[in-house]
Parts: structure tokens; sequence; C-alpha cells
């Protein structure tokens, strides 16, 4: 079995992720600062044997004692709300910590899988979007904190590869949810859900026409390992490819929880992607990844977890 660090791991995704790789049979090491949690997600993984924490920032320095066979980076604030309250600790993370998180797997001879994004590939002239695309991405705009600092993430990832230093994985992952994720994130579904559960207005940035592709985070979780213990070294999208507008979205997550919450209608942010489809071809072909969880299903677990919070 192997040993497996995980930066954010006290996150929405590293969380489900150490929970699976904890399952069968791997040790985990959690490094987190906590900027965007307070550690509730991993608290049921604190008496584990296989499972260890580490509080420290990865854009200041990432040091390990003992042996590691992989190097997962998925630090970095994710949401418009998180990442826009830090910017410079976004562009930090994704620049100093994925170099650092490199380094570390260098020195351990361990495989590095970074963890990228849709959001490179900016607001799409091309749909669906292939690992080919190479975006339309706004270098100054108000979300190129993040989308450049997963660029640049991706960037030094190819450099190792490409120079023999280090063997990588790079996923790009599209729209994800489900439990955990955190209340009102500024993402679609957490914040739908809440607004619905408390019957206030549920608020739609612009028209509502701008399109998302929604995977459930166990179907995405699949993909991850998936592609963690593959041999593939260029980028790869993991997500649902049914699309969907925020409108629909909304008005499903009313319906499911028979609310009386109006759906408001707010100015679309900058740089808002007006659409985002993933063509998983190559992580079909290569990986057999097939989504298996509905939306409906996916939202039900969802909607359950975010009752237990609100009771």
């Amino acid at each position: 079995m192997a040993e497996i660090l995980i930066t954010g791991a006290a996150g929405f995704l590293g969380s489900h992720i150490a929970d699976t790789l904890i399952a069968d049979g791997h040790s985990v090491i959690a490094v987190d600062n906590l900027i965007c949690s307070d550690g509730s997600n991993i608290k049921h993984l604190e008496n584990e044997p296989k499972f260890r924490f580490v509080k420290q920032d990865i854009s200041k320095k990432l040091e390990h004692r003992g042996a590691l066979d992989y190097v997962l980076n998925f630090a970095s604030p994710a949401s418009p709300v998180d990442y826009s309250k830090h910017p410079l600790e976004t562009l930090k993370v994704g620049s100093f910590g994925t170099y650092n998180c490199l380094e570390l797997a260098k020195a351990k001879k361990a495989v590095f899988f970074m963890a990228s994004t849709s959001e490179i590939y900016g607001d799409p002239e091309l749909s669906p979007q292939p690992e080919s695309y190479w975006g339309n991405v706004n270098s100054v705009g108000p979300r190129s904190c993040y989308d450049e600092a997963k660029r640049f993430s991706e960037a030094i990832t190819h450099t190792y590869q490409k120079q023999g230093w280090v063997d990588t994985r790079i996923i790009r992952i599209f729209n994800t949810f489900g439990p955990r994720m955190r209340v009102m994130d500024g993402r679609a579904v957490p914040n739908f859900i809440m607004q619905a559960l408390k019957n206030e207005p549920i608020t739609v940035y612009g028209d509502g026409s701008q399109t998302r592709s929604f995977c459930y985070v166990d179907d995405l979780v699949e993909g991850i390992v998936r592609l963690l213990f593959s041999s593939i070294t260029t980028p790869v999208n993991i997500g649902n490819p049914k699309e969907m507008t925020i409108l629909q979205m909304a008005t499903q997550i009313k319906e499911m929880l028979g609310s009386k919450s109006e759906i408001v209608f707010e100015p679309m942010p900058g740089d808002d992607p007006k659409q985002r489809k993933p063509d998983i071809t190559k992580a079909k072909e290569l990986l057999g990844f097939d989504p298996k969880w509905s939306l409906e299903e996916g939202l039900n677990k969802t909607i359950e977890y975010f009752r237990s919070i609100a009771s």
C-alpha cells in the first residue's frame, strides 16, 4: 500500500479523496493551512491510524521526513468568494505551493498529481472543451488570480515531467458538487440549496442562461483515483458532460425541496463563463471513466447533507 500526501486535504474534494484512499488501504498525510476550512471535513479521521494531519502553508514550505509514493496537490481557494477574498494567497499557492510540492515529489521520487480546473479554459469559445483547447482567459480579470495560478501550475508540472524530474498527472476538474461543500461558498449548488431550505430568494446571476455541467463528487473521486494510478502524463478532463443552464439548476432544486423561494436575478459577475461542458472522450478511452450518478441522485445526497447542517 502507498504513502500518499494530500495538500488541501481539509477541503471539499481533498477530504473525500482521503476517505477513498484510506478505505483502499493507503496511508494519508493531510496537509492544509485551513484558510478555507475549519477542519470539520476531516474530523471523522482523527483516530484513523492510517491518517495524519499537518497544518501547514505549502506556499511557504513543504517538508516530510518519511517516504512518499504520491504527492497530490489540491491546495487552493476554489470558489469565487474564497479567491476574491484571498487573491494573493491563491496566486502564491498555485505558484510557490505547486513548486514546493514538485520539489518534494522529486526528492522522494514520488508521483505528483496536480488538481487543475476547467477554469483554465476561461470563457470558452469552443464547446464542449477538449484538452487540446487553449482557452480564452483574461489575465487581469476578476477571476485571473485563480485561472492564471492554475495555468502556471500546469506549466510547471509539465516542465518537471518533460525534464524527467518527476512522474506527473494533471486533472482538469469541472463543476462538482456533493456533501461537505461549505454553506454559501459562492458556488451555485450550495447557495441554491441553502436559500431554498430557508425559503429565501434564490439568487441567479444574469438571466441564468449560462451553462454548467455538474458532476457528483463520488464520480469525480473515482476519476481522480483512476488517473492517479494510471500512466497518463498529459492533462485529462474529469467531469459530467450533461450540460444545463444555471436557471434550470435553480428551478430543479427549488422543486425538489418544495420551496416557496422566489428566483431573483442579479447582475452577472465579470468574466463569468457563458458555458462549461467537458469533452471526456480521453477519460473514457484511456481510463474507462464514465459518470454513474444521476443529477437527481447526487442532489438528494447533497440536500440531505445541507438539511443536517441547517437543523
